[in-house]
């Protein structure tokens, strides 16, 4: 069974969804603009400008609406309209059946870690690491849109960073998973984290104190979860902070320090992340190649 929803073609219909923290109606403007200028049409879904305290609705309401989208065959996409927090509160409240028989792109980043991440272990279905309405100005000449837009309309991805004294060069191809490391981090133990054997993990994160970032990571290795991938890739870490008693070290510091009993290729400041129009998409759960060499990071999807 194909893991990779087909590219899109002019007058294919998206859609935008809430599954984390509540978003208004003109926040998601932009984006109709956006994808109407890629000849797009958008629904908006339900959820939007609902509200529940700091969620777009109650998770029973978030999950409706986003089972209804996936299960209408006319939408090709469906786009998550923001983070914040509360994807992983309705993992499991959807029904995944018609989508693995007739896969389409779910596109998000940050919270939406949790369901790409799902995706991938529960269904082996590829989605899209990427940009979300939320952040979608009326400026729309950026890395951010037209990586998007590359991989929605020619199923192909290429990413280029420039040479990172901390690399670790390598070439290596696995499958590309990861996202938001503190996302991944609440996954462990559960069905939407599976084995990690043999991938290339990618992380990022924002807002984060130092000490939270090697008590994350140690987790992940005492889990087994470092252990035997090819390669780590790490996007951007943005806000970061540190205790009035410093920790010691950077977040590439704790990185190397976690990372030292693993002889793999590592990539820093790659474009991915909390970085507004920066913020590169890439394929989830694609087969990659990676080239970390002295001049630049390649990946190829």
């Amino acid at each position: 069974m194909d893991k990779t929803p087909q590219v899109l073609k002019k007058e294919d219909k998206v859609a935008i969804t809430a599954t984390a923290r509540k978003i208004s109606i003109p926040e998601v403007f932009p984006s109709i603009q956006l994808f109407a200028s890629w000849s797009l049409s958008t629904t908006i879904g339900k959820s939007i400008a609902k509200g529940k305290h700091q969620f777009s609705g109650s998770d029973k309401e978030r999950a409706e609406d986003f089972q209804q989208l996936l299960d209408n065959e006319e939408i090709r996409v469906v786009f998550c309209a923001r983070g914040g927090y509360g994807t992983a509160k309705i993992l499991d409240l959807i029904d995944y059946r018609r989508l693995i028989a007739k896969p389409k792109w779910i596109v998000g980043y940050s919270d939406i870690t949790a369901m790409l991440m799902h995706l991938y272990y529960k269904c082996n279905i590829e989605s899209i690491h990427g940009i979300m309405p939320i952040n979608i100005t009326d400026n729309q000449d950026c890395i951010a849109y037209e990586s998007l837009r590359n991989i929605l309309f020619n199923n192909h991805n290429e990413i280029i960073a420039p040479y990172n004294p901390k690399n670790i060069c390598g070439e290596v191809e696995g499958d590309m998973i990861g996202g938001n490391l503190s996302v991944i981090y609440s996954l462990l133990g559960s069905e939407s984290f599976g084995a990690t054997e043999g991938k290339i993990l990618f992380i990022e994160d924002l807002d984060e104190y130092l000490y939270h970032i090697d008590r994350m990571l140690l987790a992940l290795k005492r889990a087994n979860k470092l252990k035997n991938i090819k390669a780590l890739l790490v996007g951007q870490f943005t806000d970061l902070h540190d205790n009035e008693i410093p920790f010691g070290k950077d977040y590439k510091e704790i990185i190397l320090d976690i990372m030292q009993d693993y002889n793999i290729p590592i990539a820093f400041d790659l474009p991915i992340g909390h970085i507004g129009k920066e913020n590169h998409a890439f394929i989830h759960g694609r087969k990659s190649k990676v080239v970390i060499g002295r001049e630049q990071t390649t990946i190829r999807q």
